[in-house]
């Protein structure tokens, strides 16, 4: 699942609110355990984060509990299987992919996707005979 322009904003506000100590997270054991946003509600979040205080309960349970906890599930469930000797390789692709969208970003006129895909084209036509994949 991939973040949206709106989840950006909301995380970038998130990390000012919990700096100035306005917002906390915290860790709710149980089963399952989960994450909680705690502080200051109402109209200061309304303030700041351009919705209500239940959209913003939502969106910090969808990209917390959901999105950031299932991708670490994913990885455990691979590592369980193939073991721990491809997170390296791993960390550097997301790395990488990381600093494609940030280079998009500035130039704001393609996507990562699209200067990925233009980087693995062959420079040069295949010979005859020869299968691309």
């Amino acid at each position: 699942m991939k973040l949206t322009e709106k989840d950006k904003t909301f995380l970038e506000t998130l990390k000012r609110l919990l700096e100035s100590k306005d917002l906390s997270v915290e860790f709710k054991p149980g089963q399952p355990s989960h994450l909680v946003l705690r502080g200051t509600y109402g109209e200061h979040i309304h303030e700041a984060f351009r919705m209500t205080r239940q959209g913003a309960r939502w969106r910090f349970q969808r990209l917390f509990n959901e999105i950031y906890v299932s991708a670490f599930e994913t990885i455990l469930f691979i590592e369980r299987i193939f073991g721990t000797q491809l997170r390296e390789h791993a960390m550097r692709i997301s790395q990488e992919r990381y600093a494609l969208r940030q280079q998009a970003a500035e130039n704001s006129l393609q996507t990562a996707d699209s200067l990925e895909a233009r980087r693995q084209r062959p420079t040069q036509p295949a010979e005859q005979g020869e299968r691309q994949m």
